[in-house]
């Protein structure tokens, strides 16, 4: 097993950058979303979700933030294969990020409907009928926010194998709290799924530190 998990002590350059992409698009994503919820007239946090800024007069910015930061988590996949593989969680768990960066991606492209009032004029409540652009961005959505919760649990079997089991116990309660958060029934999902979205950008940002610093080497 020892030998399936040790890596070469040091990442090339081209490595870390790529993994250093991952630590940006988190700050960047909640940072410039969050810009646009406390100051874009007629949006509400505590109704909209972040997805209805691209509907908006200008939506360009979000749909940016989206397909920018979603393009960072790739990056941040590639990084996290060339640091891992091969090795236990070394091929799925950069894959499933990817996952994430390519469901951020295809959230961006295809924004959200206007509804619940945003932009002004738009009638209160879902819409009858979603349009295919908005089903897609759900379909995005649900990569992403799936994809990430999943390569937790497996990069949670990596530490395992590494016996590091303070990261197996993080890894397992990022993936549990940030489903547990989004789906947790009632008012306040919006909120909420920026909260869960902030616990696995945190995540995926911890983790790239914890690559850097020697987790390829933990076996040894």
């Amino acid at each position: 097993m020892t030998s399936t998990l040790a890596r070469p002590a040091t990442l090339d350059t081209r490595t870390v950058r790529l993994l250093q992409a991952g630590v940006v698009a988190g700050p960047l994503f909640l940072g410039l979303g969050l810009l646009q919820a406390f100051t874009v007239d007629g949006f509400d946090l505590r109704r909209h979700p972040l997805s209805l800024l691209s509907a908006g007069e200008h939506g360009w910015i979000q749909i940016a933030n989206f397909v920018v930061s979603g393009a960072l988590v790739v990056a941040c996949a590639v990084g996290l294969r060339r640091a891992l593989h091969p090795g236990r969680g070394g091929t799925w768990g950069p894959w499933l990020v990817g996952v994430y960066g390519v469901g951020l991606i295809v959230a961006g492209v295809f924004s959200a409907d206007p509804s619940m009032g945003f932009p002004a004029g738009t009638p209160e409540g879902a819409p009858p009928e979603l349009s295919v652009h908005a089903i897609l961005h759900g379909v995005g959505a649900a990569l992403a926010f799936n994809g990430m919760a999943i390569a937790c649990l497996v990069f949670a079997r990596r530490f395992a194998a590494l016996r590091s089991w303070g990261w197996v116990a993080a890894s397992i309660a990022t993936a549990v709290s940030a489903v547990a958060i989004a789906a947790w029934p009632g008012d306040g999902i919006s909120v909420r799924l920026v909260v869960a979205a902030a616990i696995l950008f945190a995540y995926l940002g911890a983790l790239v530190v914890r690559v850097r610093r020697g987790l390829p080497d933990a076996a040894r």
